[in-house]
This record gives C-alpha cells, structure tokens and sequence, in this order.
C-alpha cells in the first residue's frame, strides 16, 4: 500500500477518508477515517475527530481519536481530546489532555 501524503500549506475543511497510509503534514478541520496507518506529522495542525487502525502524532491534535491498534503520541506532539485504543505510548515532550479507555 502506498503512503498518501497531505503537504504542509494544504488545508482541508470536511471528510478524509483513506483505505491506505496516510500523513498529514497540513490542517485538516472535520473528520478523518483510516483504514490503515495515519500519521500527523510535527507541525501539523488537526482538529477533527480521527478514526484509524493506528495513529502516531507528532503535530497538534484537538478532537477524539478511535484506533484498532494503538496511539503513539510523539516528543513534540499536542492531543487535547479523549483516546479510545488498546495501547497508548506518550513520550516525554508530549502533551495529552484527555481521557483514555483502553477497552477496546
């Protein structure tokens, strides 16, 4: 599967939906559904509620985040907003605001 990328610059307003990778390197305001990985890249700026198998941030990210696998919050990343997956990793420099479940 191929990686699509939405470059920094790039703003998009509504639904984002993806079967494949995906990484965010812009803004997107909505909603996000992916299928497989999605990454938001450092400076990126997310306000939508994401759905996705995995999720790794390193940008900002305001809104709820649902992952089959797991979210791995990156030094540099921002999540304000509640988390619903089986595994949660926060590395120093990270800032979470936010409930967790993780009975998924």
């Amino acid at each position: 599967m191929a990686t699509t990328i939405l470059a920094a610059g790039i703003t998009i307003e509504g639904e984002l939906t993806s079967d494949d990778e995906l990484e965010i390197a812009g803004t997107v305001r909505g909603k996000i559904t992916c299928k497989d990985a999605l990454t938001v890249a450092s400076g990126a700026v997310v306000e939508a509620e994401i759905s996705a198998h995995k999720v790794a941030l390193a940008g900002s990210v305001t809104g709820n985040v649902v992952a089959e696998d797991r979210v791995d919050l990156q030094a540099g990343g921002r999540l304000v907003g509640d988390v619903r997956a089986a595994r949660l990793t926060i590395a120093d420099g990270a800032s979470f605001k936010g409930n967790v479940d993780m009975d998924v």
